[in-house]
C-alpha cells in the first residue's frame, strides 16, 4: 500500500438510508469504538423522495474510511455509502455571526466587509446586526478574524453540506438495480393449503 493511502486527510462520506430513527446513533457508535471524531455532520433529504442523505466529514486514512463506509453499509436500513477526498465534492458551510451595531457603525464600513468577505446583513436592530455568508472553513474563519475587533457576540457555523463532482446520482443507480432486480410479488395465501405442515408443533 502506497504511503499516501496511509496519510490522514479530510473524507467526505455521504450515506443513503431509508429511515433516519435510530440510524444516527448507530453510526455515530460505528465512529466513537474506533475513537475517530467526527468533524461535521449533516442529514437531509436526498434527491430520492422518502430517502435521506448523511454527510459525515472525518480526518482519518483512506484504509480506515474505507473500512468504516463498509461498516456503516451493513446497517439494515442503509442503501448505498460514498467516501471522496475534498477535491472529489463541491461543498460549502453556512455561518453566522452577531455583531453590536454601534461598534459596526462607527468603526468598520458595513458595506467593505459585506463585499469583501461575500455576506450579507439578515438581521439589523440597534443593539445588534447578524451576518450571513457562505463558503469553505478558511473563508468563515477570516470573517471571525475580520469581526474580532469590532465585538463579536456570536458565532455559529453549520454542518458542511456536499455534492460529488463525478456522481450521476444515486437516482439513476436506484432505478437501475429495480430494473435489474425487481421486488418479488407478495403472493397472498401462498401457504394456506401447507397450513396443517407449516404449524404442527
Amino acid at each position: 500500500m502506497s504511503s499516501q493511502n496511509n496519510d490522514k486527510q479530510e473524507f467526505n462520506i455521504t450515506v443513503y438510508t431509508e429511515n433516519q430513527i435510530g440510524l444516527l446513533n448507530r453510526i455515530a457508535i460505528i465512529f466513537s469504538r474506533r475513537k475517530i471524531n467526527i468533524e461535521s455532520l449533516n442529514t437531509s433529504p436526498s434527491e430520492i423522495e422518502s430517502i435521506h442523505r448523511f454527510n459525515i466529514v472525518i480526518h482519518e486514512t483512506e484504509e480506515v474510511v474505507r473500512k468504516l463506509s463498509r461498516q456503516i453499509e451493513k446497517q439494515v436500513e442503509v442503501l448505498k455509502v460514498y467516501y471522496n477526498t475534498n477535491e472529489d465534492i463541491i461543498w460549502q458551510e453556512l455561518a453566522l455571526y452577531k455583531v453590536q451595531t454601534d461598534a459596526i457603525a462607527e468603526k468598520a464600513s458595513v458595506e467593505r466587509l459585506l463585499r469583501e468577505y461575500g455576506a450579507r446583513a439578515v438581521v439589523i436592530r440597534k443593539d445588534y446586526t447578524v451576518f450571513e455568508t457562505t463558503g469553505h472553513r478558511e473563508e468563515t474563519d477570516a470573517l471571525i478574524e475580520a469581526l474580532q475587533p469590532y465585538g463579536l457576540i456570536e458565532f455559529v457555523r453549520s454542518a458542511r453540506v456536499a455534492i460529488i463532482k463525478a456522481s450521476e446520482g444515486f437516482n439513476k443507480k436506484l432505478r437501475e438495480f429495480e430494473r435489474k432486480e425487481p421486488a418479488p410479488e407478495v403472493i397472498e395465501n401462498e401457504y394456506l393449503n401447507s397450513q396443517d405442515k407449516i404449524f404442527t408443533m
